[in-house]
């Protein structure tokens, strides 16, 4: 019997779901996916390629925790776009909080793929968000 295909992905939220976080991160090769969307809570996978970014941004009503999973990075924050004061390089393991209203970015100073997932609350993006490349994202304006 040949192997079946891979399911299609879906955002599993608001169901209850249990998976292999760091697994499902490091197969992720979107720029964005969302994986679990809560009426509080969102969690999406990322993919970054070397030299690229998530971009610069601020959520005013959103805190955020980031986890790196494989490669290396760049956090910067601070008050004002201008102001990014608090910079220190990231890795595999490192786990990154961003309060509300801060402005933030991280950058891959690697040369592989940067893999990460953020959690958001509350959510942030719309149910089943997926974006392929950061492009993309920019065009439908998130």
């Amino acid at each position: 019997m040949p192997p079946r295909p891979p399911a299609p992905f879906t955002d599993y939220g608001p169901f209850p779901y249990v998976t292999n976080i760091r697994e499902a991160t490091l197969e992720n090769s979107n720029y964005r996916q969302a994986l679990w969307t809560g009426k509080y809570l969102q969690n999406t996978l990322m993919s970054i390629p070397p030299g690229g970014d998530i971009g610069l941004e601020i959520h005013p009503d959103t805190d955020q925790f980031l986890r790196i999973e494989d490669g290396q990075g760049i956090v910067q924050m601070g008050e004002s776009r201008n102001h990014l004061n608090f910079r220190q390089p990231v890795l595999a393991g490192y786990g990154i909080f961003i309060p509300a209203g801060t402005w933030h970015n991280v950058t891959n100073v690697g040369t592989g793929d940067l893999r990460l997932y953020s959690i958001y609350a509350p959510p942030h993006h719309p149910h089943g968000t997926i974006h392929p490349t950061k492009a993309i994202a920019e065009r439908m304006g998130d």
